[in-house]
């Protein structure tokens, strides 16, 4: 059995990769908070309830569905397998954007925190097999 094969490392292989994805997405928000006619965008966060997500498959395999019926499909242009979503905002400035930096820098530091998370949870599935294998 390879390693790609258990489920919990790669549900932890697509959450990383997802949060990189959404470190991306954040990072052209910010850049682009004055931008006129600018909206944030946001990545849709990944579920593993379906069977066909914890199959091991390619990270770019993987589809994603919306979290709440409220949110609109964004429009990305990457070729990421992750889908991007527009947040709709109250406060628009008259130059159209709609980024508030603060709030994005929040979900940065948040984003670093669950990448962090799930780097130390698959370091240590690893060290459990390594132990169990004896080769530690």
């Amino acid at each position: 059995m390879a390693i790609s094969d258990i489920p919990i490392l790669s549900m932890l292989r697509t959450r990383m990769d997802w949060a990189q994805q959404r470190q991306r997405v954040l990072a052209e928000n910010v850049a682009n908070s004055d931008t006129p006619r600018y909206r944030a965008r946001e990545l849709a966060t990944p579920k593993f309830d379906e069977p066909n997500q914890v199959a091991p498959t390619a990270v770019s395999a993987v589809s994603l569905v919306r979290t709440e019926s409220a949110h609109i499909g964004g429009v990305g242009t990457s070729d990421s397998g992750f889908r991007t979503q527009t947040k709709g905002s109250y406060e628009v400035r008259p130059t159209g954007n709609a980024v508030h930096v603060e709030e994005e820098m929040m979900k940065v530091a948040a984003n670093q925190m669950d990448y962090q998370a799930a780097t130390a949870l698959y370091t240590r599935s690893l060290n459990l097999l390594k132990t169990a294998l004896g080769k530690r």
